[in-house]
């Protein structure tokens, strides 16, 4: 990963308090993995950025190794690291994500 694609990504994961680095657009996401976690965060009503890594390859590639984690959908809330959407989907089931969100909100 480049220092540049770092930068961009450690910003985008700062910008704001709820990112989410998908495949796709939350109208129209590209993958199911992707399509799920913006059914969880709806479902939640969460206000969240999103960003399309397949809109950019130095993302898509630089944010796996920023999180080291493999996969995409990458969700961050407050600049920390969450999870992908199986983390996501197993959080929001036990109720952990929604009692997150809330005390995220609460800060």
């Amino acid at each position: 990963m480049t220092d540049d694609s770092n930068a961009r990504i450690d910003a985008l994961v700062k910008a704001s308090p709820v990112v989410l680095f998908m495949k796709g657009s939350p109208l129209f996401p590209q993958c199911g993995f992707s399509s799920r976690a913006i059914a969880i965060l709806n479902h939640l009503e969460v206000e969240f950025e999103s960003v399309d890594v397949l809109q950019d390859q130095g993302i898509r590639q630089g944010i796996k190794a920023y999180s080291d984690w493999p996969t995409i959908p990458q969700l961050y809330v407050d600049g920390e690291f969450v999870g992908g959407s199986d983390i996501m989907m197993e959080m929001y089931e036990s109720g952990e994500l929604k009692q997150l969100f809330e005390t995220q909100k609460a800060n």
